[in-house]
């Protein structure tokens, strides 16, 4: 007798609209977390989940030029936007970024978050 091994299938789509759904700033982050994606340690790591996905580039455009930070990643196909520095700088950054999105764009944003 042959046992059959279920699979679980995720479907992700995302509705059309404009927004923002994660806003973060991972303060102090642990060495361990910086290695394992690829961000130099800099005392705060920035991160953003945007839809659609192209308004991460805008984000990050809006970012780097409203403080000193590092963009680390962008992918304007899932919309993450990953960036570093000061955390002083990271979350003047994190808010202009959404200041541009929310503000001139219109998008629907998320709460800033932070840990």
């Amino acid at each position: 007798m042959t046992s059959q091994t279920e699979k679980t299938r995720i479907i992700q789509e995302f509705v059309p609209g404009k927004q923002v759904t994660i806003a973060h700033i991972i303060a102090k982050p642990n060495r361990d977390i910086c290695e394992r994606i690829g961000v130099d340690n800099k005392g705060a790591v920035g991160i953003m989940t945007i839809t659609p996905g192209e308004g991460s580039i805008i984000a990050a455009d809006a970012a780097s030029k409203s403080s000193a930070i590092k963009v680390e990643f962008v992918d304007r196909f899932t919309g993450g936007l990953v960036f570093s520095g000061e955390v002083s700088a990271v979350e003047s950054a994190l808010i202009n970024a959404m200041r541009a999105l929310t503000d001139i764009l219109g998008f629907a944003s998320s709460q800033i978050t932070r840990s």
